[in-house]
């Protein structure tokens, strides 16, 4: 969904797995990029990440594509292996913009995420999917609180093109029933 928001917006995209630890991972990606008309850079799974992703940003820069999009492991905040990747790629890649992505619906789980990725990361904003299915907002709110970065993008359905600019007004006009 981001490539997308990206490409509509003039910007050359390159697709990074770096989810190389779940088998078929490459293959749900390679089927997305195919979809967006988008390439991939991937490895062999039990590779790498970090060297994915660096492959990733060589590529673009010799091709002179905009943005690279990095996909990594959906890792739990107590698996320390994975952590440490996260910690890994942010020292070999040093990425411009690092973002948090996860379910809105997911409560408080998410915020515990939020706060585990910012520390092993330091996130510069996330990204709330099944935002449609969140009527109340608050993972919202306390992702946003307990990091202390803004909420960009509401993922709101299964398309490439449901991915919303978060509107705090908006969202707090839900919660007051003003909206």
């Amino acid at each position: 969904k981001v490539a997308r928001y990206l490409d509509d917006r003039g910007h050359s995209t390159v697709l990074a797995n770096g989810d190389t630890y779940r088998a078929g991972a490459n293959e749900q990606l390679a089927e997305h990029a195919e979809a967006l008309g988008e390439r991939l850079i991937t490895h062999e799974q039990g590779g790498d990440p970090a060297a994915v992703i660096y492959d990733a940003v060589e590529y673009a820069e010799a091709n002179d594509v905009d943005v690279v999009l990095g996909d990594t492991a959906g890792r739990l905040h107590t698996d320390q292996d994975l952590m440490a990747q996260l910690e890994k790629i942010d020292r070999v890649v040093g990425p411009d913009l690092t973002l948090f992505v996860d379910e809105a619906v997911a409560g408080q789980d998410a915020v515990q995420r939020a706060r585990q990725f910012d520390e092993a990361a330091s996130i510069d904003g996330a990204i709330l999917t099944k935002a449609d299915a969140d009527t109340a907002g608050g993972a919202a709110i306390s992702v946003a609180h307990v990091t202390g970065k803004p909420i960009l993008f509401l993922g709101t359905g299964q398309g490439y093109d449901d991915l919303d600019r978060f509107d705090p007004e908006a969202l707090v006009d839900r919660l007051l029933g003003d909206g």
